[in-house]
């Protein structure tokens, strides 16, 4: 993948250059939960300065906080919205430390700048894409109620990023299972504080419902077009959180990991990851023009078929691959 197009090469040398290029994304993958680590935890972060990085803590953050505020409500007390700076850092520090965490909050991280660069570029809104209006207008009420619900759901998304904040409830279930996992690991030994970690454990449980979050309620409408969710392959249509959910299930990647492909340092998992899910090559262009201007496919990469790029992928890493 470069920034002029290839020489015209056969289906076997494109199969053989696209290997490469995803073996290299790969090697990229495997570096990035490392890398987030060291500068999540290193006591010198304000060099690392990276709107990434602050997102990212900046959320494991807040996840901390909302925790710690449940608990406090559990056992009785005046919520103080004011807690022990060590707590939450130890929080957030069993928050990176779990690599499924780690992932799913820099791949959201990844997914909001991703929102803006296409709002600067082409203007596409942030919340209400042309599909998700279709969606809201179609005549099936169940779409359309989920079409209003997502709505809303991407308005507190895009409220929320803007804040560096992630609401608990957003997370999908084994997240919110390993976030109450580091809480209850951080309890102190008393009773009391003990019985407020089962009592908050047991109030986020009972409140949580991920068919109803935003990822759960992008999931519902893209997996409800059936056939017609190709036309959540296309970006500037389908908005950037549409696109992605319709990306990771058309390819059989993990939506983290579509997210990833969208970088820059995996354009070739991008390329496969289209063509895996079925759209046609100008189509493919289509959304590279959008997602990356400056980017040519190769020179005979239409002849690479769809099975052979969804084999590739199924090889490739998985996020995280540590």
């Amino acid at each position: 993948m470069n920034d002029s197009a290839a020489s015209v090469m056969t289906g076997d040398t494109v199969e053989t250059v696209m290997r490469d290029e995803l073996a290299h994304g790969d090697a990229l993958v495997g570096t990035i939960a490392p890398i987030l680590r060291h500068l999540l935890t290193n006591d010198e972060h304000s060099v690392f300065s990276d709107e990434i990085i602050a997102r990212v803590r900046g959320m494991m953050a807040d996840i901390a906080f909302q925790l710690l505020d449940e608990q406090e409500q559990a056992s009785g007390v005046e919520v103080s919205r004011s807690h022990d700076p060590a707590r939450i850092d130890a929080l957030v520090s069993g928050f990176v430390g779990h690599a499924g965490f780690l992932a799913h909050v820099h791949a959201l991280a990844l997914e909001w700048q991703l929102t803006e660069r296409l709002q600067a570029r082409l203007a596409l809104d942030p919340v209400l894409s042309p599909l998700l209006q279709a969606l809201i207008a179609s005549s099936d009420p169940a779409t359309s109620a989920a079409a209003v619900a997502l709505l809303a759901a991407q308005a507190r998304f895009a409220q929320s990023q803007r804040r560096m904040k992630l609401p608990v409830l957003e997370l999908p279930g084994d997240l919110v299972h390993a976030a109450l996992l580091t809480l209850r690991s951080h309890a102190g030994e008393s009773e009391a504080e003990e019985a407020s970690v089962v009592a908050a454990e047991a109030a986020i449980r009972a409140r949580y419902d991920e068919s109803r979050n935003r990822l759960g309620l992008m999931m519902r409408l893209v997996a409800g077009m059936g056939g017609g969710a190709s036309a959540a392959l296309a970006v500037t249509h389908a908005g950037a959180g549409l696109f992605l959910t319709a990306l990771a299930l058309a390819s059989g990647q993990d939506r983290d990991m579509a997210v990833l492909a969208t970088n820059e340092g995996q354009l070739a998992r991008l390329a496969l990851a289209l063509r895996a899910s079925g759209i046609k090559h100008a189509a493919i262009e289509e959304q590279f023009a959008a997602l990356h201007p400056d980017i040519s496919l190769p020179e005979g990469f239409d002849q690479l078929g769809s099975d052979r790029a969804a084999a590739l992928l199924a090889r490739s890493a998985v996020y995280p691959g540590v």
